[in-house]
């Protein structure tokens, strides 16, 4: 398995930017695949997620209503679009799968096998 995350940047608040993250040797129906962040100092957080091949998606309380995960399973891909960004979004952003993760336990970063190599998000004020 391998993920290869791109799109981050410096933005001003309020606006948008949209992550990607390509993977390679899995199908992305079959695991949870999901986004995390880790600020300065901070623990990584969870961000949004799929879990197999549910159509719905989950989301932390602080990013929804402003973030949408999407996912492309032809492409392997899944993204990211972040609108209304305010200065605490800044961190690292990382995408992640979980090959044998239950659903109760996808918010949380231990259940995550594998791990993209970060993309930095910077929201200026």
């Amino acid at each position: 398995v391998q993920l290869q995350a791109s799109g981050g940047g410096l933005v001003q608040a309020g606006g948008s930017l949209r992550l990607s993250c390509v993977g390679s040797g899995f199908n992305l129906e079959y695991y949870a695949m999901g986004w995390f962040r880790q600020a300065p100092g901070k623990e990584r957080e969870f961000v949004a997620a799929f879990f197999r091949s549910r159509t719905n998606a989950y989301y932390a309380d602080s990013v929804k209503g402003r973030f949408t995960v999407s996912r492309d399973n032809a492409k392997n891909t899944l993204s990211l679009q972040m609108n209304n960004l305010k200065p605490e979004d800044t961190a690292v952003y990382y995408c992640a799968v979980a090959t044998s993760a239950i659903l109760s336990t996808i918010r949380s970063s231990n259940a995550y096998d594998y791990w993209g190599q970060g993309t930095q998000v910077t929201v200026s004020s």
